[in-house]
């Protein structure tokens, strides 16, 4: 059996396309038994005979004239389909240049399968994200982060937020805010239809963790106050409970104050509380760590080209050589997980509870020229004996679950206690300082 191989060219396409063409029309006849009418010498594409497709006409273009100089090898195509759309398409009307250049970059953004990099649309981008450094924002009061089925999950509710009280828990995830879905959203666009001024309300469709189906909550916007340390043992107990919700620039001076006044005190342990906390500065989390480590690596980031940046403990910590314990949870992520971390790392600290969340990539917002931006993860960090954080977490040393959401915390603090217990006594048996 001899096998005949015809190799068609580019620039030889319309030269063999009758012999393509008559192919086609004979496979059709030789397989469904139709009959086949074709006027002219071009039939039109939008034929269809006896229900059955015919071939269309296959016409070259030139390369477009507009695409930058700069343009990578292979997206030409994108701004040659763009050419053909405005020289050929039907209804002109609907070719709307912006809307085309925001599909565009949702497109590619969305091959990379990180829902940390977005596209943030010019009307999102005026909104004012910046007041959660100012001290309070209005809103509902939580933190969220996008999973990579790109559902908005409830990373913590910031304690005592409209968010908690109306019973918003972690793990939750948000699937519509107004009757309006959120589904193909970026974060801060979904961040935008939840947030408002206070008074105002928002009905959210939530699906608890765990369970079937979602429920309707109406949660009343309100001003949300930005206390990231509280002191949740009573002054002068022998265990010192910090619990520390968020990472902002002055969360270390808080920390600092409650940790000279407890030493003072007689306190003779730490149970660092990071449950719940979804981060924030990474300048914040190592200034918390080099409290309790005064010297060495505190994490490094690597972005993708391979460069390598150091963050070093600073000197002056007043917690270097108090027994402590640090809990975490799902809802620890980001810098709790960088401070956890460092210290399980350096053996400063045993860390209790479950594992946290993973999120240990370096973010930034660069403006583009339409007015809108680019939300892109451009780095990931890593703990002192390098370990990822990103979709990994941080396994505690001393795993500790309950039934649910109470009994874990209860546990967890038991468990935090009995360990400073362990580590005193030892202590006071070996006569090690």
């Amino acid at each position: 059996m001899i096998k005949y191989t015809y190799i068609v060219k580019r620039g030889s396409l319309l030269v063999n396309q009758k012999f393509i063409f008559s192919i086609m029309i004979l496979i059709q006849i030789l397989s469904f038994g139709c009959t086949v009418f074709v006027s002219g010498e071009n039939a039109s594409s939008s034929q269809s005979v006896s229900g059955y497709p015919v071939l269309p006409n296959i016409e070259q273009t030139d390369p477009p004239d507009n695409a930058p100089a700069n343009v990578s090898e292979g997206l030409d195509v994108v701004w040659e389909t763009w050419q053909i759309l405005n020289d050929d398409y039907v209804d002109p009307s609907v070719l709307d240049s912006e809307t085309f250049a925001e599909g565009a970059i949702r497109g590619m953004l969305s091959i990379l399968g990180d829902p940390q990099t977005s596209y943030v649309s010019p009307d999102v981008l005026r909104g004012s994200f910046q007041d959660v450094f100012r001290g309070n924002f209005e809103g509902i009061g939580a933190h969220v982060s996008m999973n990579l089925a790109g559902k908005l999950v409830i990373v913590s509710p910031i304690e005592g937020s409209p968010a908690q009280l109306a019973g918003i828990k972690s793990g939750d995830i948000i699937l519509e805010a107004d009757g309006e879905s959120l589904e193909g959203l970026s974060l801060l666009e979904a961040i935008t239809r939840i947030r408002g001024p206070k008074g105002s309300k928002v009905k959210l469709l939530v699906k608890h963790l765990g369970a079937i189906d979602p429920v309707e909550i109406i949660v009343e916007r309100g001003v949300i106050p930005l206390i990231s340390v509280r002191l949740r043992s009573e002054p002068g107990e022998k265990f010192t409970h910090i619990r520390i919700s968020d990472f902002y620039p002055n969360t270390v001076n808080y920390l600092r104050d409650i940790i000279r006044d407890e030493i003072e005190n007689g306190a003779q342990g730490i149970i660092l509380d990071l449950r719940d906390n979804p981060g924030g500065t990474l300048t914040a989390a190592v200034d918390v760590a080099s409290q309790f480590v005064d010297k060495g690596l505190i994490l490094y980031v690597e972005d993708g080209k391979g460069k390598r940046s150091n963050w070093e403990a600073r000197k002056g910590g007043i917690a270097l050589d108090i027994p402590t314990v640090v809990l975490i949870n799902k809802g620890s992520a980001s810098s709790s997980e960088v401070l956890a971390g460092a210290l399980q790392d350096h053996k400063r600290a045993k860390i209790i509870g479950s594992n946290s969340y993973g999120k240990g990539s370096v973010n930034i917002l660069r403006e583009l020229s339409n007015g809108g931006g680019l939300y892109i993860t451009i780095a990931h960090w890593y703990t002192p004996l390098g370990r990822l954080i990103q979709n990994k977490g941080i396994e505690p040393d001393i795993e500790v679950e309950g039934r649910d959401n109470r009994d874990s915390d209860i546990k967890q603090l038991n468990r935090a206690i009995k360990e400073l217990e362990n580590i005193i006594g030892y202590r006071n048996s070996t006569g090690t300082e």
